[in-house]
C-alpha cells in the first residue's frame, strides 16, 4: 500500500499512526483502569472507616462567606450589600444566605465551618495550601486528591472502569496535583461538559462522532495494519492488540456507559440544574457509586472582583440546586454515609464591599476568614464549627486551618494523616506537618467527628 494514496486530507500512514497514538494513550488510561495492573504495594495501611469516597466541590477563584453560609446584615449594606434578608434553615439557629433556599432546607445534610482561616491572598498559595494542608516549599506536595488516590486506588486493588482520581471537568490548575508522587497520581480530567446532549469525555466519548463511526474507524485501522496482518504473533504487535481492545472496551463498555447522563431520569435532571455545574454533581454521584473514591468539581466563576452580586444571583441558584439535590440524592441512595463532600474555595472575598470605580459592588481576595461546607462520610450533620466577628473579617472562635479539616478527611476515610507518605523517591515526609512545625492548626476536628 502505497504511502502517498491520501485519505482525508492525510496519508495511510499518517492516519494509522494518530490512531495507534491515540489507543496508545487510552491504553495508559484503560489498561490500569480495566485490569488494575501496575499496582505497587505501600508500606501503610489504611483502617477501615466509614468514609469510602469524596467529592470535592472547588470553588475556583474564593465564594464570599458572607454570601453564602456566614451572612451578616447586622453589619450593614457596606457589609452584606443588597443580600441582606438571610433565611432560616431546617436546624434552628442557623441561617444562610437568601439566594440558597434549598440548601435552607437540608442543614441537617451537612455542617458549616465559620472560621477558616490562613492569611494569604494569593489564588496560587492559598490553593496550595487549602489543598496540601502545607505551606509552599522547595517540594512540592500531592493535593488530597492525589493522596487518596495513593492509599485507595491501584496500589490498593482499585479495579474500576475508570480512573481513582476524577476532576469534572477541567484541572484547577494552580500547580501540580500530584506534586513529588508524580504523574501516576495525577486526575484524570474529563474535559467536555455534561450538560451537553452527549458528554463528550476526553478518551472516551468523542463530541459530534456517532458510535457507528468510532466502528467504522476500528475496521479501517484493521484493514490498513498490514504489518500487523503480516507477523501474527509478534508480541509487541499482541500488546498493541490488547491495549486496542481496553481502548474500545473504555469507550463502548462499562465506562462509556458509566458517563452517560442519559440513563438518568430527566425529571431528576432537572432537579440537579440543566447547567455544567448541576449535571457534574450528578456525574460525580454516579462516579462514586461506580466505586471511585476521590472525585473532584472544579466550579469556576467566583473570582468576583467587579459587580459581585450582579454574579451571585446567577451563580448561587446553581450552586443550591446542584448541591442540595447531590446531598439528596446521595442520601437517598444510602451513600452520603460513606461520601464526604466537601465544599470550598481557595480563600473568601473581603467582607467590606468595594463600591467604588472600577469594582462598582465587587468584593477582593480574603484568607483571614472564609467559610467551608462537610457533609457525609462520619461527619456530624446540622452543625456550625467556629465563628468569624461581626463584620465578618476575623475569626472570632476555634480557628481552623487547612491541615485541621484535610486532617478530619484522612481520618475519616481511615488514613492516617500523621503518618508517613510514601513515594518512588525515597522521601522521608509525613502526610500532613507535624505538630510544633511553622504550619499552625487548631486541632483536628473532633465537634464533627465520631468517638
Amino acid at each position: 500500500m502505497s504511502a502517498s494514496v491520501q485519505s482525508g486530507g492525510i496519508t495511510r500512514r499518517e492516519a494509522l499512526r494518530r490512531a495507534l497514538a491515540g489507543i496508545g494513550g487510552l491504553a495508559v488510561f484503560g489498561a490500569r483502569g480495566l485490569m488494575g495492573q501496575d499496582a505497587r504495594a505501600t508500606t501503610q495501611a489504611t483502617q477501615p472507616r466509614g468514609a469510602k469516597a469524596v467529592i470535592q466541590i472547588w470553588m475556583w477563584g474564593g465564594p464570599s462567606h458572607l454570601d453564602t453560609f456566614d451572612p451578616k446584615p447586622e453589619a450593614g449594606s457596606d457589609y452584606c450589600g443588597p443580600l441582606n434578608k438571610p433565611i432560616e434553615t431546617n436546624v434552628p439557629g442557623i441561617r444562610i444566605c437568601e439566594l440558597l433556599p434549598l440548601l435552607a432546607q437540608h442543614a441537617d445534610k451537612y455542617a458549616i465551618i465559620r472560621s477558616m482561616t490562613h492569611g494569604v491572598n494569593s489564588h496560587e498559595t492559598a490553593a496550595y495550601l487549602v489543598q496540601t494542608g502545607r505551606k509552599p516549599d522547595r517540594l512540592v506536595y500531592p493535593c488530597v486528591g492525589a493522596v487518596v488516590s495513593l492509599f485507595k486506588g491501584y496500589d490498593r486493588g482499585y479495579q474500576a472502569c475508570v480512573p481513582p482520581y476524577i476532576v469534572l471537568t477541567q484541572p484547577q490548575g494552580r500547580f501540580s496535583e500530584a506534586g513529588f508522587l508524580g504523574q501516576r497520581y495525577k486526575p484524570f480530567a474529563t474535559g467536555g461538559d455534561p450538560n451537553q446532549p452527549r458528554f463528550a469525555v476526553e478518551g472516551i466519548v468523542a463530541q459530534d462522532i456517532s458510535d457507528e463511526r468510532q466502528h467504522r474507524r476500528r475496521n479501517l485501522l484493521h484493514k490498513l495494519d498490514t504489518l500487523g496482518l503480516a507477523a501474527p504473533g509478534n508480541p509487541h504487535f499482541q500488546l498493541l492488540d490488547q491495549c486496542e481492545a481496553g481502548a474500545y472496551e473504555m469507550m463502548f463498555g462499562e465506562a462509556g456507559r458509566l458517563f452517560d447522563l442519559a440513563q438518568e431520569p430527566a425529571e431528576l435532571r432537572d432537579r440537579y440544574g440543566r447547567n455544567m455545574f448541576g449535571q457534574s454533581c450528578l456525574m460525580a454521584r454516579r462516579l462514586v457509586e461506580a466505586g471511585v473514591p476521590y472525585v473532584t468539581i472544579n466550579y469556576g466563576g467566583w473570582d468576583t472582583h467587579k459587580r459581585h452580586f450582579e454574579t451571585m444571583r446567577r451563580k448561587l441558584p446553581e450552586l443550591d440546586a446542584g448541591l442540595a439535590t447531590l446531598l439528596v440524592d446521595l442520601d437517598q441512595r444510602g451513600l452520603l454515609a460513606h461520601t464526604i463532600v466537601w465544599w470550598s474555595g481557595e480563600f473568601g472575598r473581603t467582607p467590606r464591599v468595594q463600591w467604588e470605580a472600577p469594582w462598582n459592588g465587587g468584593r477582593g481576595h480574603w484568607g483571614d476568614c472564609f467559610s467551608a461546607l462537610v457533609a457525609g462520610g462520619g461527619f456530624q450533620r446540622g452543625k456550625v464549627v467556629g465563628a468569624s466577628t461581626a463584620t465578618g473579617e476575623e475569626v472570632a472562635e476555634r480557628p481552623v486551618y487547612p491541615s485541621d479539616l484535610i486532617g478530619s478527611i484522612y481520618e475519616l476515610l481511615g488514613i492516617d494523616p500523621d503518618g508517613p507518605l510514601p513515594n518512588s523517591r525515597g522521601l522521608d515526609v509525613r502526610l500532613l506537618p507535624a505538630p510544633g512545625t511553622d504550619a499552625p492548626s487548631g486541632g483536628r476536628l473532633r465537634e464533627l467527628m465520631p468517638p
